[in-house]
Formats: C-alpha cells, sequence, structure tokens
C-alpha cells in the first residue's frame, strides 16, 4: 500500500494497480458495497475492502485530497487500529493546497435508527465534530456499557482514539474460524473479549472498545466527499446507520442546494441542450441544465406537463411518466455530461445498456423531475454514468448507463 498526493478538488481516491488496468475508486457513498461488519468500496468488480481505518486517519491529519494505491482487494489490517496509517502520513509530510476546504455542516437534526440502534445529528461549531457513543450490548456481552465524548482534533485522535483496535468476542472469534476465517490469527494478532477480559492481549484504554466505534465513525462520515462537522450521538450503531446517516445528510444538502440552484439563470439553457443533444420533439426530454461540474457531474430539469403526448395513452384516467421516458431522460443528461469530455473528440454517446434499474414512486402532470447523472468511467470506446432522478427531493427512479462512444458520421 502507498499514499500519494493528489490534486486539489479531488478528494480520496483508492486505486488498485493490481489489474490490468489499474481501477480508481473514489471514497464517497455512490461507490459504497455492501458488506458486513466493515466498509468497503467498489467500482465494477473491482472492490477495496475495509477503508475505514484509514479514512479515519486522513480525516484526523486534515488531508482533504490523496490517491491511496493497493496491490489486494484489502487494506493492510496490521494492528486493526488507525495508528499505523497515522504514522506513515505524518512521516510524509503534508503540504497546503490552494484551494477551499469542502465542508458538509449540519444544518438542522438528522436521525437515522433501527430497532434500539440509533444515530442523531444536530448543528453544532463551525468546522468541528463533536461525538458522543454510547456502547451497550446488553448485559450477557462481556463488554460493559461504555460512553465516551470526543472533540475531533489532530492531536486529541492520536492519543486518545487512533490506537483502538478492532475487537470481537471470544463467541465471535470461534463463529468467524468456524467458517474458516481469521485461522492464522492468534489472540495477540486480534483483540478478542473473553468473559474474564481480553484473551492473552491487554486493553489500550479501559473503554477502549467505544473508542474504536468512534474511529470507525470518524472514517465511515468521509464517505460524504468532504468533512462532515456538527454533533453526533450515537447509541449501539455501526458502519450500516454510519452509512445511512450520511445518506440523510447528503439528501438534506442536495435539497438546500437545489433550491438555491432553482432560483439561478441556468448552466445550460434549452438552446445549449438542443445544440449538444440530436433529438427534438416530443423526444427531446431535458428543458434545462442548472449544474455542471466538469465531466463529472451534472444536474438537468425536466417539467412534467399535462400537454405531454405520452399522457394521452399513459393512462387516460391516471396519467403517470412512462418509466422508460425517464431512463431516456437521465441517458440524455449524460449524453449531456459526456459530451463535456467528448467535445473535441468527435465521438458521441449512444445507450448499450441499463443496470439496477429501479422505480421508487410515479410521476404524474405538474412533477418537476430533477435529474442527476454522474460519471463512474470513460474509456476509449465505452461510458458510464450512475443516475438518479428526483421529485421533490424524493427519490423517483435511479439506474447505472453505459454507453458505447461512437464516431460521429460527416455532414
Amino acid at each position: 500500500m502507498r499514499f500519494k498526493p493528489a490534486p486539489p478538488g479531488s478528494g480520496i481516491t483508492f486505486v488498485r494497480t493490481d489489474q490490468p488496468d489499474p481501477v480508481r475508486v473514489v471514497a464517497r457513498l455512490d461507490n459504497l458495497s455492501k458488506r458486513a461488519r466493515r466498509t468497503s468500496l467498489r467500482n465494477g468488480t473491482a472492490s477495496i475492502e475495509t477503508v475505514e481505518h484509514c479514512l479515519a486517519a486522513v480525516r484526523a491529519l486534515d488531508i482533504d485530497n490523496l490517491v491511496v494505491e493497493l496491490d489486494n482487494a484489502e487494506l493492510p489490517a496490521i494492528d486493526g487500529s488507525a495508528l499505523p496509517f497515522v504514522e506513515a502520513l505524518r512521516t510524509a509530510g503534508l503540504v497546503v493546497q490552494e484551494a477551499e476546504r469542502l465542508i458538509l455542516q449540519v444544518s438542522e437534526p438528522v436521525r437515522v435508527f433501527e430497532g434500539d440502534a440509533e444515530l442523531v445529528a444536530w448543528p453544532g461549531e463551525p468546522e468541528k465534530l463533536e461525538i458522543i457513543y454510547e456502547l451497550d450490548y446488553g448485559t450477557s456481552s462481556p463488554i460493559g456499557q461504555q460512553i465516551h465524548r470526543f472533540t475531533l482534533d489532530t492531536d486529541g485522535f492520536i492519543n486518545q482514539i487512533a490506537p483502538s483496535r478492532t475487537f470481537v468476542t471470544e463467541e465471535e472469534a470461534q463463529q468467524l474460524r468456524a467458517a474458516g476465517l481469521g485461522t492464522h490469527l492468534t489472540y495477540a494478532d486480534v483483540l478478542v473479549i473473553g468473559r474474564e477480559g481480553p484473551i492473552e492481549n491487554a486493553y489500550r484504554y479501559p473503554n477502549e472498545c467505544v473508542r474504536h466505534k468512534i474511529l470507525d465513525l470518524v472514517g465511515d462520515l468521509m464517505l460524504a466527499g468532504c468533512f462532515v462537522c456538527g454533533k453526533i450521538y450515537a447509541r449501539k450503531s455501526g458502519h450500516h446507520l454510519n452509512h445511512e446517516l450520511i445518506r440523510k445528510l447528503l439528501e438534506l444538502r442536495d435539497r438546500s442546494r437545489l433550491g438555491q440552484r432553482l432560483t439561478r439563470a441556468p448552466e445550460l439553457d434549452i438552446r445549449v441542450v438542443q445544440r449538444i443533444l440530436p433529438h427534438r420533439y416530443p423526444m427531446l426530454l431535458i428543458d434545462r441544465v442548472i449544474e455542471v461540474d466538469g465531466d463529472r457531474r451534472a444536474v438537468g430539469i425536466k417539467n412534467v406537463s399535462i400537454n405531454e403526448p405520452f399522457f394521452q395513452g399513459h393512462y387516460p384516467r391516471q396519467p403517470i411518466m412512462p418509466g422508460v421516458l425517464i431512463i431516456e431522460a437521465m441517458a440524455q443528461l449524460s449524453g449531456i455530461l459526456l459530451s463535456q469530455k467528448l467535445e473535441h473528440t468527435g465521438r458521441v454517446a449512444v445507450l448499450l445498456s441499463l443496470d439496477k434499474v429501479k422505480f421508487r414512486r410515479p410521476v404524474v402532470p405538474g412533477d418537476q423531475l430533477v435529474i442527476e447523472a454522474q460519471t463512474v468511467r470513460v474509456k476509449a470506446r465505452t461510458g458510464e454514468t450512475h443516475c438518479r432522478a428526483t421529485v421533490g427531493g424524493e427519490l423517483t427512479a435511479e439506474a447505472g448507463i453505459r454507453f458505447m462512444l461512437v464516431d460521429v458520421e460527416p455532414a
């Protein structure tokens, strides 16, 4: 594993150098891969496992942009803490870049829960992250109730949080070994907690377990793609709820940004859209583009009117926008997004395939469909985007769309 510098605005990017073509995976919630007991990322078939300890070290050291190269699917576990990552990064040294730091400041209370586990975030001091974590596995667990409060700063993290290690109970360790996992490890390698405490090991702190939960949360929050700041109370939460909290915070931020964008002049009005797309009535399904972030992301609007021709037959008494046309609108916005990269290459994007298409709610006359397209990858002959469509901040549809890049025939 190797840390390398990255330009401003690029964020944290993991690179699998062991692949035939190196695969880049940006540390964002969009690239999350569902796993038990850890945080993992994926780009296509290439995965990056157990990124949370490294991301916690990155956040604590105030690192905004970084490339992390590795020749394996999983980051080194080392001693199960974030301290080795902190030490390596501090040894390398940091450089101040001429760019504004991206902050996600919690602006209003947000709560996610599952059973008796919960996470609550609310506004705090600007650019500060304060965490209160209550760990409680019940009276039958060898780990007693633990509560710890921590305000993130570099020195405090290094001394109070970074050395805390991943832990399992003796019962969990036996289950993992029975499944063929961790059979090469000893009690000196992993913090295993039995009825009388750590087995052939010792705590680094009396409440090391709750400190490690805070470490995991700090690392998981980096999947927001920026520094999350505010106050967070956690009770019995794990990686799944951490990810759900990030999702809610990003949705709240996006709704706020959308409200601001809708009142501003569009980035690309309908005249520019028509110059980029070959579509015309009744198949032009993007009215304007309100945001373009280079060739990485675009947000477009489709105002759905009762005068749309498809409502005559779909359906006369219950007008609903056909799902295939929502996907077509996503594809058109993706074409606009990819055109930012293809402008001078003489190629256009032609729909090739769809993946993980899901419809969440119907779109009806009077709705304003807000479509977001993000570039996943662009190669010499193919491109891929991930798209979401919302109405009033509520998810309507999402899909992964692949395109074939074809040469434009001369006029």
